[in-house]
């Protein structure tokens, strides 16, 4: 059964239609940012799991990789389920349930041995950084539900 907030969101996204999708997307410098945050996790994660597949397998490796698989994929699932949540308080647990497995993304990516490429280290850079906007917008969400 959906709440009136959800069926208050769902009638202004149907008067909208193209003029919502417009607003997902946002030039930022010489960056295009998505700007809808479950399909942004959500492109963290499938990017998450193609590096993951690209990275040598080694010792180390074989425990670092399927950490960082959970905790990639882990922000935009929690995301999802905020943005269903019971109450405030739920709310604001998922939230930083989000937050700390950014973080905890961020860690991974740092340890993970990559073949050395240009490629491999340039994915995680962008991979880093993308988990560090994260905690902060997730840290911003929780500062405004204050």
């Amino acid at each position: 059964m959906k709440s009136k907030s959800q069926i208050t969101k769902n009638k202004s996204q149907k008067k909208k239609g193209k003029k919502e999708n417009k607003n997902k997307f946002r030039k930022v410098g010489n960056q295009t940012k998505i700007y809808d945050l479950e399909e942004r996790t959500a492109l963290f994660a499938e990017r998450v799991r193609n590096f993951c597949v690209e990275l040598p397998k080694n010792t180390a490796n074989a425990e670092y990789i399927p950490q960082l698989m959970r905790a990639g994929s882990s922000p935009g699932a929690n995301y999802i389920e905020a943005n269903e949540s019971i109450g405030d308080k739920d709310f604001k647990m998922k939230i930083k349930t989000c937050r700390r497995e950014s973080k905890e993304s961020a860690y991974w990516l740092r340890l993970v041995i990559t073949n050395g490429t240009a490629e491999q280290e340039n994915e995680r850079n962008h991979l880093r950084q993308e988990a560090k906007e994260f905690i902060l917008i997730f840290t911003a969400i929780l500062k405004k539900r204050e």
